[in-house]
């Protein structure tokens, strides 16, 4: 064998082995992510079958359905924006979620990033207890702290506070703090890491040089808090805008939500093309979120350097 072709051979076997080892994590990609979602994709675009199912003709009505509402009669189209209100729900239902997160999480993980590396492991622990059990029988605990004769209400009346019980459940009150409850620690875990390589010191440096506390949070603390910041925002905000149990459970029903709505077509509208266009809008909005904020941490680095 030439020394050429032993140049070349060298070069191919690394790649061979990497894909080799790479091998079972793109076959669970392909058939547990990209199988479903082309498959929805699909659905999208052909007949809703009586019973539920689809039928294979092609047709773009569950996307029109969206935005337009087809008169049985003349088969004209009305502009109706009830999708749209539930969408918008969604997405200010998730923001708020992930602020009041942000806000809670900060101080919290900097607290815990701060402490001996003993108490580290306690209060981490203690973030991550409620995982330990399931999301549903935790909701549903929720509920029970919430309703009119729950614990809250029967405190604040005892105490004179109130005469009749507060309405802190089956609201969007309720929803907001089912979300908080349910992904909060996806936003304390990657702020906490952040804190934990920042090297505090700067800040101290920075006070020497008469910088006000604005100042060094913003030119030494936000640029090392920025990847913890966008990381935590994405793994609460993207599952908070498609959240079923939260809205179903806290919510009563009142409260719909884009996850609810799309559990709803596939199950009692047995609407699957209807449900499958709702997400794949859902999902396409997630991944344009997910795109500009790759584009924008890509900008970002490129000007550090």
């Amino acid at each position: 064998m030439s020394a050429r072709q032993l140049s070349f051979s060298s070069r191919i076997s690394p790649r061979l082995t990497d894909l080799g080892l790479l091998g079972p994590a793109i076959a669970v990609i392909l058939v547990f992510m990209v199988a479903p979602m082309a498959i929805m994709f699909v659905y999208s675009f052909l007949e809703a079958a009586p019973y539920g199912g689809v039928e294979w003709r092609f047709t773009t009505d569950a996307y029109t359905s969206i935005l337009f509402e087809r008169d049985f009669l003349d088969d004209s189209l009305t502009f109706t924006p009830d999708y749209l209100v539930v969408l918008a729900r969604s997405v200010f239902q998730a923001g708020i979620a992930t602020l009041l997160c942000l806000v809670i999480s900060v101080p919290t993980a900097y607290y815990i990033a701060t402490r001996p590396e003993r108490q580290k492991n306690i209060w981490l622990v203690l973030i991550t207890i409620p995982y330990w059990v399931n999301l549903l029988i935790r909701t549903i605990a929720l509920l029970f702290v919430l309703r009119g004769d729950g614990p809250i209400n029967a405190v604040l009346m005892n105490l004179g506070f109130i005469s009749e019980p507060l309405p802190l459940s089956y609201n969007g009150f309720a929803v907001c703090l089912g979300l908080i409850y349910s992904f909060l620690p996806f936003m304390v875990l990657p702020l906490y890491s952040a804190f934990e390589r920042f090297d505090f010191r700067l800040l101290e440096a920075a006070y020497d040089l008469y910088a006000s506390r604005r100042t060094a949070f913003l030119r030494i603390v936000l640029p090392v808090m920025r990847p913890g910041l966008i990381a935590g925002s994405l793994l609460v905000f993207i599952p908070s805008i498609g959240s079923y149990l939260a809205p179903d459970i806290l919510g009563g029903g009142k409260t719909l939500m884009i996850g609810n709505l799309i559990g709803t077509q596939f199950q009692s509208a047995r609407n699957w093309p209807f449900g499958a266009a709702l997400s794949m809008i859902l999902l396409t909005l997630t991944l344009l979120v997910l795109l500009w904020l790759a584009r924008r941490a890509g900008q970002q680095t490129s000007d550090c350097r």
